[in-house]
């Protein structure tokens, strides 16, 4: 067990308040299904009225002179909620890595892809990075509530020599087609195999700053408790995932809301009506 000092290390330096009082964590909050914002929204309708006050005017962000700690500040923020990786890895001798990665995405299922992608710094490598530029495996491990500290806590900047699955507590299996160990805490681990590697540098530069990965799934692992009743989907509300926002915030995925897929069947008349009435507006 970890002393009250190590754990007192391992502790965020700040916590996002956000202005608002912070309650309790509720355990027995759960995925609800509601009615969508605008459940009267029809072709043309736009925006609700009552969301940005076109009188407040825009604060622009020039990337071009952006410092790289306030790009970061910026775009974490922004592009909210992220999905979280947790990714196992294995180095060329064998050792294995744990670390959590919230710059990850699906990328398409034909082929089955998913992304990952590295900040590199000048002074210390990426260590799942250079596992998998070496053994080309890994396997990506979906956060939910029940670890998320844990998983958070592989994030440390290790020596390589650390095992950060003794650090976090959880539990390494077998995978079944590639190498490095899936989570058993884990109810979603998808077995991954390299498909793509490229490492990325600013314009007009040729300092790597950044390495994109993608991987490319040869076997899913889905816990039977957090499957759908058609028992071919994830049900959100047993899978209970974790997101990342900006800063040291992370989110739960607690409402959500059905917005039925637009054919343009459905619309194109009421597009045809849109058309012709801005048309006689503009030519009277």
């Amino acid at each position: 067990m970890l002393s009250l000092a190590a754990r007192r290390r391992l502790a965020p330096v700040s916590v996002r308040s956000y202005g608002f009082p912070r309650k309790p964590f509720n355990p027995e909050a759960a995925f609800q299904l509601t009615d969508p914002p605008n459940s009267s929204w029809k072709p043309g309708d736009g925006a609700n009225a009552r969301w940005l006050d076109p009188t407040i005017p825009r604060k622009s962000f020039d990337f071009t002179q952006l410092g790289s700690s306030d790009a970061y500040k910026i775009l974490t923020s922004a592009i909210i909620p992220r999905p979280i990786a947790l990714v196992s890895s294995l180095s060329a001798d064998g050792v294995p890595n744990l670390a959590p990665f919230s710059y990850f995405s699906m990328v398409g299922h034909i082929p089955p892809l998913v992304s990952v992608s590295f900040s590199l710094s000048q002074k210390r490598s990426k260590h799942t990075r250079e596992n998998i530029s070496a053994t080309k495996e890994f396997t990506v491990n979906i956060i939910s509530e029940s670890f998320v500290e844990a998983a958070n806590c592989t994030a440390a900047e290790a020596p390589a020599s650390v095992d950060e699955w003794l650090l976090s507590g959880l539990t390494p299996y077998p995978s079944t087609l590639v190498k490095p160990a899936s989570v058993m805490q884990a109810a979603v681990t998808l077995e991954c195999e390299l498909y793509f590697l490229k490492d990325l540098s600013p314009p007009n530069s040729e300092l790597i700053t950044t390495t994109l990965v993608l991987g490319l799934i040869k076997q899913a692992h889905i816990h039977e408790s957090v499957l759908a009743d058609d028992g071919a989907s994830v049900d959100p509300r047993k899978l209970r995932p974790i997101a990342r926002l900006g800063g040291t915030t992370y989110s739960r995925v607690l409402e959500g809301f059905d917005v039925e897929r637009t054919s343009w069947k459905t619309v194109k008349d009421a597009y045809d009506g849109i058309l012709t009435s801005k048309q006689s507006k503009e030519n009277p």
